[in-house]
């Protein structure tokens, strides 16, 4: 098996760096390539998605990814700027399919801005679309609008679209995910208002027919971002588009404690995936140590279940970084009154600690 590891920009190569530790102490004889991306490829080669980069991901199993971006790069035209490295990659290797799960660990549910009772042993699994919507959607541009309110001005328009195979495909995923779960699935659109998401809605609800043992219902994306915050762990699985997905998991994250938390997979129809965690470089705190790599970690987890057929030690890390979380280590973003702050690089011993079952110390 081959992982293509792009840790990216800012903090990225910070949390990478903490996830290849705890995978080598699992000694599980992969191959590992690293490669640049981002904003650090289009420094060395002038692009952020070189073509010896893209090579490498497409003849991986599994991408180890960090995260890209810096503001410094915001007034380089769209197609070089860093975050198009992520849309390539999802783009070239057909990743139709984020998993971003949701879940408060009971050691964390101080550090949640919400009172304890509504998020205790929450565990959300958000399902987004990845290749369509207004992401990928063509036309796009600037031009000069002949109609509207302002006929002669300037515009920008993008397009929202969804073709019947892209939403019955994520909805059958959304529907074999919730199987394994509690057997229920919330589709998020806002078909009152989208023709988009109209026809998503009628599409969802027909996939779901072929599953009658599931519960499917159906929420506009404004109600179902109120409820995240209302009554969040009447959630199980939620499947919704690219854009709404992008939103509501950034969201979700936060009632977690931190985003700092919440890892990511996207999965093509082979498998094959891409795993980061779902915060982004923070260029503010590159360089400082402080940065929490467990999201990145639980990526990993995620890489070995989901590509790489290791569900042992996914669940070895996983259960390494509860009792890292039990022993009272914090990086400073879920820090409390009465744990005690570590920066990235002590977390990441932790977790190796715990999994070689070491004393944990800080």
């Amino acid at each position: 098996m081959k992982i293509a590891v792009l840790p990216g920009d800012g903090i990225g190569t910070e949390i990478v760096a903490e996830a290849v530790k705890v995978l080598d102490v699992l000694d599980l004889k992969f191959e590992m390539e690293s490669a640049l991306v981002g904003g650090a490829a289009y420094e060395a080669h002038g692009h952020p998605l070189p073509e010896s980069t893209l090579k490498l991901a497409k003849e991986s199993d599994a991408v180890l990814f960090g995260a890209v971006g810096d503001w410094k790069y915001d007034k380089l035209d769209r197609p070089l700027r860093p975050e198009q490295a992520i849309l390539g990659l999802r783009k070239n290797l057909g990743l139709f399919a984020n998993f971003r799960p949701a879940i408060c660990y009971e050691q964390l549910v101080d550090a949640s801005s919400l009172k304890p009772e509504l998020i205790a042993g929450l565990d959300i699994l958000i399902i987004r679309e990845l290749t369509g919507d207004i992401y990928f959607g063509q036309p796009r541009g600037r031009r000069t609008a002949v109609d509207g309110h302002f006929p002669g001005a300037e515009e920008a328009f993008d397009t929202m679209r969804y073709s019947r195979p892209e939403v019955e495909r994520i909805a059958r995923v959304a529907f074999e995910a919730a199987r394994k779960r509690s057997k229920r699935v919330t589709s998020v659109d806002k078909a009152n208002v989208l023709e988009t998401f109209q026809f998503w809605k009628d599409i969802v609800t027909e996939v779901g027919k072929e599953y009658p043992d599931v519960e499917l219902d159906h929420m506009y994306v404004d109600n179902a971002a109120m409820q995240l915050v209302k009554a969040p762990k009447k959630f199980d699985v939620v499947v919704t588009g690219n854009m709404f997905g992008d939103i509501l998991s950034d969201e979700a994250a936060m009632l977690t404690g931190s985003i700092g938390m919440l890892p990511s997979a996207s999965l093509n129809s082979s498998n094959q995936g891409l795993y980061e965690p779902s915060h982004g470089s923070a260029p503010d705190i590159a360089g400082k140590g402080v940065a929490n790599p467990l999201a990145t970690i639980l990526s990993a987890a995620m890489m070995l279940r989901f590509s790489l057929n290791q569900p042992e030690a996914a669940d070895r890390i996983e259960s390494a970084v509860k009792d890292v979380l039990a022993s009272g280590l914090r990086t400073g973003d879920i820090w409390s009154e009465g744990t005690k702050r570590v920066g990235t690089r002590e977390m990441g011993d932790a977790v190796v600690a715990a999994i070689t079952k070491k004393t944990i110390t800080g």
